[in-house]
């Protein structure tokens, strides 16, 4: 199972000059980072970040990031992975622009 962050290029960018990350500025307010599961990513992006290009899918594998990562309720009761400490570079297995098209955005990822 792979967990999934998105991050505008911005945000990417100064990740990837420091080397981690506190998250974005949603997750600096409500003090943790804020991931995905492939089945609720569509939503996050379509509530998140509607018609926004130039973003970053990240892919981290929860286990790794254990025990800092809590499956909390959110949206309608599901259960979304919150990490409770610095996102570092080595925690992330690999990232990837999403596409953005007509019909939304376009992440490859099958939920």
């Amino acid at each position: 199972m792979q967990i999934f962050k998105v991050f505008r290029a911005a945000e990417w960018a100064q990740m990837q000059q420091d080397g981690r990350t506190l998250g974005a500025p949603v997750d600096l307010a409500d003090g943790y980072i804020h991931f995905s599961t492939a089945q609720q990513l569509s939503v996050t992006l379509s509530k998140h970040f509607a018609n926004e290009d130039g973003l970053i899918l990240l892919s981290c594998d929860p286990d790794a990031l254990a025990p800092d990562l809590r499956w909390e309720p959110s949206r309608g009761g599901a259960l979304f992975p919150h990490l409770y400490r610095a996102l570092t570079l080595a925690d992330v297995q690999w990232s990837r622009p999403i596409g953005l098209t007509d019909a939304g955005h376009d992440t490859g990822i099958a939920p």
